[in-house]
């Protein structure tokens, strides 16, 4: 068993890890927290003392980790508690998304759901890498909305001279494990850029954690809409719309009947898949999904030299570019990237015309892509449904 001087360091090492977001994370399991009896903190206490006592819950937490942080993922299922969000005054709660997450404890260790009631937020929204097992839950995609305007040239507000760049331009932006979004829309409200222009990604929803579910809901951008960044997630029913690389980065996740539509001027890329090595064990599956919108699309570009997405039983519109990929103008990245079709349907499906490598997959080739077990999904999955 560690020393607590050991724990103490570990702990250290995680939360740098988990709140830099240039670290690249390959596919891993999850944190296994032990059953939490809540973490209420005395009205009495100093902020010293309520900071050193939840360093001291966390250090216990990952103690209990069997000396590693890439346990079994274990969901925690029932809310301890709820908070409401109302855009109008006078009902109670709380009257923006923000702040009903920065009442949560620095180190949120239970589940909470966060129910927004329908209505437009014009706000940005944060949520810590500590701040883990919270629901948001929303009146209905149609319904309930948070949209924002940034891009990339926006300037930073904390750094003078500097812009925000893609990762800083997220209208929501999770960083924490085990989140879960439902009924919700989440919207950069910045235009479709006109081709060639520069700075111009505008990300709806940033995802920068492991084990992550996202069931009915909306993501509406241009230029790299779902910035799907980090970790283990789960797209249930969702739609998501925009022009170029408007699905992109470096998770592992699972699109399972969503609705993907693009609305490019001229030409535009449905995927921007990130992985960088081999031993990365990261991609994009679409699986029961249909592909539709404006423009000419390529199903992905090779962002990264190991890309990987596959399409299985996806019905593709007739705006499919027949080459369906792009090697992101380097020949090298054929012989390493992994891009596969699995039985699609549709106009755009034809594999008659698609590069030479790409693949036709093979019932055997194709069974590690369609399931939840793609994404380990029996271990924090399967019982939330």
């Amino acid at each position: 068993m560690m020393s607590n001087m050991n724990f103490i360091l570990y702990v250290l090492v995680l939360v740098l890890v988990v709140q830099n977001p240039s670290v690249t994370e390959c596919h891993t399991k999850g944190i296994r927290p032990k059953p939490s009896r809540g973490i209420g903190i005395s009205t009495n206490m100093t902020q010293v003392e309520e900071s050193e006592q939840q360093f001291m819950k966390w250090v216990k937490f990952v103690g209990g980790l069997k000396h590693t942080v890439f346990g079994t993922a274990k969901n925690k299922l029932f809310p301890s508690y709820t908070l409401n969000v109302y855009k109008q005054s006078g009902k109670g709660g709380f009257s923006s998304i923000q702040a009903a997450i920065d009442s949560l404890p620095f180190i949120n260790l239970v589940r909470v759901v966060i129910k927004v009631h329908a209505g437009v937020y014009t706000e940005k929204v944060n949520i810590p890498a500590l701040k883990a097992f919270i629901t948001i839950e929303g009146a209905g995609a149609d319904k309930t909305i948070v949209q924002w305007g940034d891009t990339a040239q926006t300037p930073n507000p904390a750094a003078k001279g500097q812009t925000l760049g893609t990762y800083g331009s997220a209208t929501f932006a999770v960083n924490s494990p085990y989140f879960i979004a439902k009924n919700m829309t989440f919207k950069n409200t910045a235009p479709v850029p006109a081709p060639g222009a520069v700075g111009k990604q505008a990300v709806a929803l940033r995802i920068s954690a492991d084990t992550a579910i996202f069931v009915g809901c909306k993501f509406l951008g241009a230029q790299d809409t779902l910035y799907d960044h980090l970790g283990r997630h789960y797209y249930k029913d969702c739609y998501i719309e925009g022009s170029v690389d408007f699905i992109f980065g470096n998770a592992l996740s699972l699109f399972e009947g969503c609705h993907v539509h693009a609305i490019a001027i001229n030409t535009g890329a449905l995927t921007a898949q990130g992985r960088s090595s081999l031993l990365e064990d990261t991609g994009f599956s679409f699986v029961h999904c249909k592909v539709t919108g404006s423009g000419a699309l390529y199903l992905g570009r090779a962002w990264g030299p190991f890309s990987r997405v596959v399409f299985a039983y996806t019905y593709m519109d007739n705006i499919i570019i027949p080459k369906g990929w792009y090697n992101w103008g380097d020949p090298n990245r054929e012989m390493t990237v992994f891009y596969g079709q699995y039985k699609c349907t549709g106009p755009g499906a034809s594999y008659a015309g698609r590069v030479s490598w790409s693949r036709e997959l093979t019932d055997e080739e194709a069974k590690p892509f369609i399931s939840l077990s793609y994404i380990d999904g029996s271990e924090w999955i399967n019982s939330f449904f």
